[in-house]
This record gives structure tokens, C-alpha cells and sequence, in this order.
């Protein structure tokens, strides 16, 4: 199985396992990671997913160059892949779980896609990270390429896309590519899941309308807001404020 999920807690690992393709997506996978999407979505336990390779090394080479090449000439197949692609980083980037991307080794192509359509990326000092399109005379997707730019800015993307050159955790870093360089996730995940689900989950709802162009509130952001105020939440936060404690947030 080449890619699967693992519950550990209120935690969704999603594996990519394949490290003897350096974990290189093929149409298989592609089609087959939007229902492991929905299936940590679902889960009422789940607060947070952290996509990963299943072992130590590469996080993932990108999309399959040979079944590329043995489907070229294949428009129906093309444009089916492409379908594919495009539906896996528009679910990802839209999942309302807060999601982390844990890159232990080489980030490249469609594998920094993936790594792009994540709220946080974390490194370690062996990660790479490149988009290499440029030297394969192809071109990268367009919402890809907005994920980027929203991270790093036009003229870093530029660089890394017209290049295709490989960048380190500490360059990624500096651009702003990745939040932090560490060995594990998992300071970064305990922060997560101590803070109230219902803010993160808004938060990162909100963040994706001004990442998709809205710049004032309407009426649904508007009660979002104000209901909070009643929330069960709220309560506890305040509660646990006044208390001097740590607040225990339900799911």
C-alpha cells in the first residue's frame, strides 16, 4: 500500500510509502489520497493530520516520470491525471483539519505541491526542496503556483520555479518556504492540539478567504465571529484564564 493513514490519537499520520520510487506519485496514488482526506475529515477523534514519508529519507520525488513518458502520447490519459493532481491539492489545501507537512529528505515537483497545499511545513536539515518543471519543459499548475507565491512571493518563486534548482531546509527556511527546521513534528503538533479545535479550524478557514481574495467581512464571517462568544470553548478558555490553568478543550 502505497500510501495509507494511521490514527495515533487526535493525530492522522497520512504515509506516503513507496521509498523505492524515492515515494513518486503515480496516477494510483493520486486518485486514491482524496478519500484518505475524507476518511481523517470524518473522523470525529482527529484534530490534526501530518503528511509524511513512511520512513526516514525522501518526502516525495514528485509525480512518476515513466509512467509520464508511457502515457505521453495518451491525451485522455493526461487530462485525467491532471484531474487528479488538481483535485488532491484543492482538497488538501481546503481540509478543514490543520494539516503539517514533515519533510525529512528530498521535496521535489509535484512532491513540494503537496508540501505547498499544507497549512505548516516542518523540516529537517536534510530536506531539499525544489520545483523542477523548467528542466523537464513542462509547466507547473496554476494553482500550485499561487500556493507559492502566497508563501515566498513573486520574485522567490520566480527564482525557484525558472531555475528548478534544489534549495536547502536553511534557504527554504529564510524564504519562508518552511515555518521551522526540527527533527520531529511534534512540538509543533502538541501546540496545535492544546489550542482550541474550533479557533484553528476558523483560523485557517479564514486565512483561506483572504488567500482567495476576500478582504472584508460578510455576514457568515461575521457570525462566525460572534457565535464564538457563546461557544463551549470560550467558556473553558476563560474559565481555565481565570483559574491559572491550562484549558482542556473538547474536539
Amino acid at each position: 500500500m502505497t500510501l495509507r493513514l494511521a490514527i495515533d490519537g487526535a493525530t492522522a499520520h497520512l504515509l506516503i510509502d513507496r521509498a523505492d520510487k524515492r515515494n513518486a506519485f503515480d496516477m494510483a496514488m493520486w486518485t486514491a489520497l482524496p478519500a484518505l482526506l475524507e476518511q481523517a475529515a470524518a473522523d470525529p477523534g482527529v484534530r490534526l493530520l501530518i503528511l509524511r514519508a513512511a520512513a526516514p529519507g525522501p518526502f516525495c520525488a514528485g509525480a512518476d516520470i515513466r509512467e509520464l513518458l508511457a502515457n505521453r502520447d495518451d491525451a485522455a490519459w493526461r487530462a485525467a491525471n491532471q484531474a487528479a493532481i488538481n483535485r488532491v491539492q484543492h482538497d488538501l489545501a481546503r481540509l478543514p483539519l490543520p494539516t503539517i507537512a514533515f519533510v525529512e529528505g528530498d521535496c521535489v515537483g509535484g512532491g513540494c505541491g503537496l508540501a505547498l497545499a499544507c497549512d505548516l511545513r516542518i523540516a529537517t536539515p536534510a530536506a531539499r526542496f525544489g520545483i523542477t518543471p523548467a528542466k523537464l519543459g513542462l509547466v507547473y499548475p496554476l494553482h500550485d503556483v499561487k500556493l507559492l507565491v502566497d508563501l515566498v512571493g513573486p520574485g522567490q518563486a520566480k527564482r525557484i520555479l525558472f531555475t528548478g534548482a534544489l534549495i536547502d531546509a536553511a534557504e527554504a527556511l529564510r524564504i519562508g518556504l518552511v515555518e521551522a527546521i526540527a527533527d520531529t513534528p511534534n512540538a509543533l503538533a502538541a501546540a496545535i492540539l492544546a489550542a482550541s479545535s474550533h479557533s484553528v479550524r476558523q483560523s485557517k478557514a479564514f486565512v483561506r478567504r483572504v488567500l482567495d481574495g476576500q478582504v472584508a467581512d460578510d455576514a457568515e464571517t461575521l457570525v462566525i465571529f460572534s457565535e464564538a462568544f457563546t461557544g463551549a470553548d470560550f467558556a473553558e478558555g476563560t474559565r481555565a484564564f481565570v483559574e491559572k490553568r491550562n484549558p482542556e478543550f473538547g474536539n
